[in-house]
């Protein structure tokens, strides 16, 4: 193993060459990473970290799973099948996402991530209805395209005002008022779809009223308008249930997923749609993805289900007992800022009143060995379903030191 003045030079180093060669929206985090395992990442100064982001949302099993680690060195398929042919593996995944989704949802489109899924979703949705207008929430996030910014935050207009016309936004709170506001948007029957997240990962696990999600479920059919739930963030058991869809007994016509479908081992997103707008879409859009759902990453997605599978009420469990864990221990603390804890199984929001507080926060318990989200005003914990309850006491023993 090499010395700490061997590491803190090597991260040097790499922090130079990241500085000249990468492009990057915001500095990086003066931390490299070197290895991870289970709900630890290891940094290349040799310090443990305890992981409360796990990608963001990506590593709901955890990291270094053997099971799936094993399944993809025994791999011997091809190395690239062209979107044009037939793959036997493609249509077993499809099959078992039509199983396990909720509502009506049969027919998947490959794709290589959230940005790419919420595309497809948004070209379903103009296609299948002759309609070209989007209603979503405002501040929200779906990508970081022209086609998912311009259904994300009106800010992002400012830098990029040729994004997609017809975008609507509704604004919080997401109550029994704000379904009468949607219905003054939906009412010209011009809007091809409504999309959100159920549970608002990207504002800090905002969770809309049960009478909002309702509301709105009611309303889009009663004006044709399409319902796009993207569950990029949330799918796979974040939230205490397979999809956070099932909180509000909802069926979507349109899904979106990406993040935990392969646990972090490869990357891939997957837009799954009703027979019925499928249908409608035939032949209007052009779904060609040259990496989408590459044959490895097929693999990694079949065995991060089949072990989500064969562990499911043991996860879901483990999700509602650390929960509350998390729940009790958080409102106990004195944050010394006003804060609002949102806890929905293990998607976790922490809203400052001082956004500097938080910010100042985070690079506190980063430096003391804890990784937390933050963006603006709010930390984010979103820790891998399989967390013991001694490393969230860990973590949140971290938490608490540093406020």
């Amino acid at each position: 193993m090499a010395s700490r003045r061997e590491s803190s030079g090597a991260s040097a180093s790499v922090k130079r060459a990241d500085q000249r060669y990468m492009g990057r929206s915001s500095p990086p985090h003066d931390v490299q990473f070197v290895g991870s395992r289970g709900s630890y990442v290891q940094g290349a100064d040799g310090r443990r970290y305890v992981d409360f982001i796990a990608g963001w949302c990506v590593g709901n099993l955890g990291w270094d799973v053997r099971e799936i680690r094993a399944r993809l060195r025994r791999f011997d398929g091809p190395d690239y099948v062209h979107p044009s042919y037939l793959y036997g593996p493609w249509t077993e995944l499809a099959q078992q996402l039509a199983d396990i989704t909720p509502g009506r949802l049969q027919r998947s489109y490959r794709a290589t991530g959230g940005t790419e899924a919420v595309e497809i979703a948004l070209q379903l949705a103009m296609a299948s209805t002759g309609r070209s207008k989007f209603v979503s929430i405002e501040d929200s996030y779906h990508g970081n395209s022209l086609g998912t910014m311009s259904v994300g935050a009106s800010e992002y207009r400012e830098d990029l005002p040729n994004l997609l016309r017809g975008c609507l936004k509704v604004k919080r709170p997401l109550d029994a008022n704000a379904v009468d506001r949607v219905e003054r948007l939906l009412r010209k029957r011009d809007v091809a779809a409504f999309i959100m997240e159920p549970i608002i990962c990207n504002l800090g696990a905002l969770v809309p009223d049960a009478q909002f999600m309702r509301g709105l479920q009611r309303l889009c059919r009663r004006y044709g308008t399409l319902l796009i739930l993207d569950e990029v963030a949330t799918g796979f058991g974040r939230t205490g249930r397979l999809f956070a869809t099932e909180l509000f007994g909802l069926a979507p016509d349109i899904l979106t997923l990406a993040k935990a479908i392969t646990g972090g081992h490869a990357g891939m997103g997957a837009t799954v749609a009703t027979e019925r707008v499928a249908r409608a879409a035939e032949g209007k859009v052009n779904v060609y993805s040259t990496y989408g759902w590459h044959p490895l990453s097929v693999e990694a997605a079949l065995a991060n289900l089949a072990y989500l599978r064969a562990h499911q009420t043991h996860l879901l469990k483990n999700v509602a007992e650390r929960s509350e864990d998390f729940r009790s221990r958080l409102h106990e603390m004195d944050f010394g800022s006003p804060v609002d804890i949102r806890v929905t199984g293990l998607a976790i929001g922490l809203e400052f009143e001082d956004g500097a507080y938080a910010g100042a926060l985070a690079d506190r318990c980063r430096k003391a060995g804890l990784l937390l989200g933050i963006d603006d005003d709010t930390l984010t914990l979103f820790p891998a379903l399989t967390i013991s309850r001694r490393t969230v006491h860990e973590g949140l023993d971290i938490l608490e030191r540093c406020l």
